[in-house]
């Protein structure tokens, strides 16, 4: 009875980091995002030619679509702004790379397979899930103050 009832104050406990482990995965994903973003936005040519080549229609406004969704979702992802919203389009993202680029490498990071990708997906569903946490401008615009 004792390890049941020093488990539950333990987990009851642990419910004080939700929203610190929100924030910091935020700041994570966040950062992930960012070096791709851009690194499409410094070639955004060169990126509408590849998904070209990999058959994605309109491949100059797909382009830019994901660049700035990409940058767009850096800067909410760290705020915590609309954290539920902009992750759809995110992890809409994250299955198109994971099907068309990462897929046929397997699942090996190493290997550019879709571990990497299907990490950020995973992250994104929580946020999606669990919003953004009590540090973010969410909680500050939208939850109803008590």
């Amino acid at each position: 009875m004792h390890l049941i009832k020093s488990y539950k104050e333990f987990s009851r406990l642990s419910e004080y980091t939700h929203s610190l482990s929100l924030l910091l995965a935020r700041i994570a994903v966040a950062y992930g995002f960012y070096e791709p973003a851009m690194m499409k936005w410094n070639d955004i040519n060169s990126v509408a030619e590849w998904f070209g080549s990999m058959g994605i229609p309109l491949p100059l406004f797909n382009a830019y679509l994901v660049a700035t969704t990409e940058i767009v979702g850096v800067v909410f992802l760290i705020l915590g702004l609309l954290t539920r919203v902009i992750s759809i389009p995110l992890m809409i993202i994250m299955i198109v790379a994971i099907t068309s680029v990462h897929f046929g490498h397997g699942f090996s990071a190493a290997e550019n397979g879709f571990e990497i990708p299907l990490y950020y997906l995973l992250f994104l569903f929580i946020f999606f899930a669990h919003g953004a946490g009590k540090f973010s401008l969410d909680r500050l615009l939208f939850e109803k103050k008590s």
